[in-house]
């Protein structure tokens, strides 16, 4: 049964509620076959509600990658390397837990952020854009935490850390589009210990 349609009386709660399901709903099924129906059936909304705050799907597919995706990312990694004091260390816990703690249907439908770059990017620039802006600020992230550790004599010289940077962040995203093509979660974890020795081999 679906849920009964409610009015805009909170409006911060309904963005939130209006972005979850979503971002469930691209997930799953990628942006351009998103149902808008769908998207008000899991939140009880009416559809002028949902318009009232992203006045057209695009609107709606971009404030996702900013609101849900980036965000997601931002307390996985982005936060955890910009806080520790010991950012090398950091890289290689969050890489080991990303692998430990795969499930199947993360797996089965793979990284949100890469099914929207190789959906949405060859076709929207506005897409391309915001896409990029988010994996600029993944490379930015981890350089920086590299950048550091070299400072701190915890990885050799002679890394350069962009590029450094780039090569694991490609690494990452190709381990999960391996495995939800393969439909493995050993295989993602496999790959992911394969990021994690590479990393620690960064060590001075």
């Amino acid at each position: 049964m679906n849920a009964k349609p409610r009015t805009i009386r909170d409006p911060y709660g309904t963005r939130d509620a209006i972005l979850d399901a979503a971002f469930q709903e691209i997930h799953r099924y990628g942006f351009q076959a998103a149902s808008i129906a769908n998207i008000l059936s899991k939140t009880g909304l009416t559809k002028g509600a949902l318009y009232h705050h992203f006045p057209t799907k695009s609107d709606l597919g971009l404030a996702v990658i900013e609101e849900v995706v980036r965000e997601g990312l931002d307390a996985m990694v982005f936060e955890p390397l910009r806080d520790s004091i010991d950012p090398f260390a950091t890289l290689v816990e969050i890489v080991r837990r990303k692998g430990e703690k795969a499930e199947e249907d993360s797996v089965r439908l793979g990284c949100p952020l890469n099914n929207l770059m190789q959906e949405m990017s060859p076709i929207d620039n506005a897409f391309k854009k915001r896409l990029n802006d988010v994996l600029t600020a993944w490379q930015d992230s981890v350089a920086d935490a590299l950048e550091r550790a070299k400072s701190r004599g915890r990885i050799r010289k002679e890394v350069d850390c962009r590029a450094t940077a780039l090569f694991i962040v490609s690494s990452w995203e190709g381990c999960v589009g391996v495995a939800k093509n393969l439909q493995s979660v050993k295989d993602f974890r496999s790959c992911m210990v394969q990021l994690e020795n590479y990393i620690l081999g960064l060590a001075a």
